[in-house]
C-alpha cells in the first residue's frame, strides 16, 4: 500500500537540505552532535540533512543485486518476500510460540507487555533467551545483506520478537529508531540497519509496519527531555522521541506512505533512520516477527547523547557481550 500526495505551499523538501551543511540555519551545530534532539525547543529548520552514506558497500560483496541495493539507498527498506519457508519457517513459528509461553518470562523487565493488557507484546534480547533465533541472528544469508548495506562488519545491537494479537495490538507512534538509539543508547551515526523477518501472514488490517520512503535522508529532533527509565513507558506507548506532526505531515506529503504485506517468511530490511510506526490490529489474525538490528562495529555506542543515563542491557548489547536474564 502507498499513499502519495502533494503540496503546493511554500516548504523546505528533504532535498532542499539534503547535503547542504553551509546552510546558515545549521551553523550552531558544527562540530557538536549532528543530530541533536529531545530539545526544549524547535530549531529554525525542520530537520537536519543526515551526514552518512546509506549503502556503503557494493552489489558483488553480497546477495543483494545492484538494483535492490539501490531500491534501498533510494527508499529506506527493501522488503523481500519469501526470504525463508518450509519447515524453517515452521520451526521458527514454534519456537516463538514457546517462548512466547514462558511463565518464567512474565515480569521480567525483557518482556514487555501490552498497555491495558497481559499478553507479551515484546520479548528483548531473544537471541541470548533462544539459541534457535541466535543462529538466525547469524545467519549468513542474513550477515551478507548486512555487510553490503552497511560497508563492514557488523554486530547485533538489539533483538527481539513483536507480538500484535488479534483484536488487542495496539499500534506504535511514528518514530526513527536512530533517534532513540542515539539519545538513549548513544550510537554515534546512522551505521545501522534493521532486518525483520515475519513469521505471520501480515495484512493490511492486522497493523502491518508502515514507513515514510526517503525520510531516511533527514533526521528530524524531536523535543522534550528524556525521563530517567524513560523505556518503561516508551516500550509501551513512545510519546517522548516522537516527531512532530508538522514534520510528519510534511514528509509524508512529499513521500507517501508505504506499508509492506505479504505472506509469513518475507524479510523486511530497513534504515535505522527510516519513519515508521504501525496501526493497532483490528483483525483476528496476529502478526509477529524476529527483528534484529546490525550496527557496525566501528560504530559502538558511547554516553547518551539526550539522556542521564543508558538503557538496560537487554536493549542496548556491545560487540562481542554475553547476556543472561538475570544480568
Amino acid at each position: 500500500m502507498s499513499v502519495q500526495t502533494s503540496s503546493a505551499r511554500n516548504v523546505t523538501h528533504t532535498s532542499d537540505l539534503q547535503n547542504t551543511w553551509d546552510n546558515p540555519r545549521l551553523m550552531p551545530f558544527r562540530g557538536r552532535d549532528p543530530y541533536p534532539t529531545r530539545l526544549s525547543r524547535p530549531l529554525d529548520a525542520p530537520w537536519i540533512p543526515r551526514r552518512e552514506a546509506v549503502v556503503k558497500g557494493r552489489a558483488e560483496d553480497g546477495p543483494l543485486s545492484q538494483a535492490q541495493l539501490d531500491e534501498f539507498d533510494r527508499k529506506g527498506f527493501l522488503f523481500e518476500p519469501n526470504f525463508i519457508g518450509g519447515e524453517e519457517l515452521a520451526e521458527l513459528r514454534r519456537e516463538l510460540k514457546a517462548l512466547l509461553e514462558r511463565d518464567d518470562f512474565r515480569g521480567r523487565d525483557f518482556s514487555i507487555v501490552e498497555p491495558q493488557g497481559k499478553e507479551i507484546r515484546s520479548l528483548f534480547a531473544v537471541h541470548f533467551l533462544s539459541e534457535r533465533f541466535n543462529q538466525l541472528a547469524r545467519d549468513a544469508r542474513l550477515m551478507g545483506r548486512v555487510r553490503q548495506i552497511l560497508g563492514g562488519e557488523a554486530y547485533v545491537h538489539q533483538s527481539r520478537i513483536n507480538y500484535k494479537p488479534g483484536f488487542e495490538g495496539k499500534g506504535f507512534n511514528w518514530h526513527s529508531d536512530f533517534e532513540t538509539w542515539h539519545a538513549e543508547d548513544g550510537m554515534p551515526a546512522m551505521h545501522a540497519v534493521s532486518a525483520s523477518i515475519v513469521l505471520t501472514d501480515n495484512h493490511e488490517f492486522n497493523g502491518p509496519l508502515m514507513l515514510i520512503p526517503g525520510s531516511h535522508r533527514v533526521f528530524v529532533p524531536c523535543l522534550g527531555e528524556t525521563p530517567d527509565d524513560h523505556h518503561r513507558q516508551s516500550l509501551k506507548t513512545q510519546e517522548i522521541g516522537v516527531p512532530s506532526r508538522e514534520a510528519l505531515a510534511e514528509l509524508v506529503r512529499e513521500h507517501g506512505i508505504e506499508a509492506p504485506t505479504g505472506a509469513a517468511g518475507g524479510l523486511l530490511l530497513f534504515d535505522c533512520n527510516t519513519l515508521h510506526g504501525s496501526n493497532a490490529n483490528m483483525s483476528p489474525d496476529p502478526r509477529s516477527n524476529v527483528f534484529f538490528v546490525y550496527n557496525r562495529r566501528d560504530n559502538a555506542c558511547v554516553e547518551p547523547f539526550a539522556a542521564r543515563r543508558r538503557r538496560p542491557g537487554f536493549l542496548a548489547h556491545a560487540a562481542d557481550e554475553t547476556w543472561t536474564p538475570d544480568a
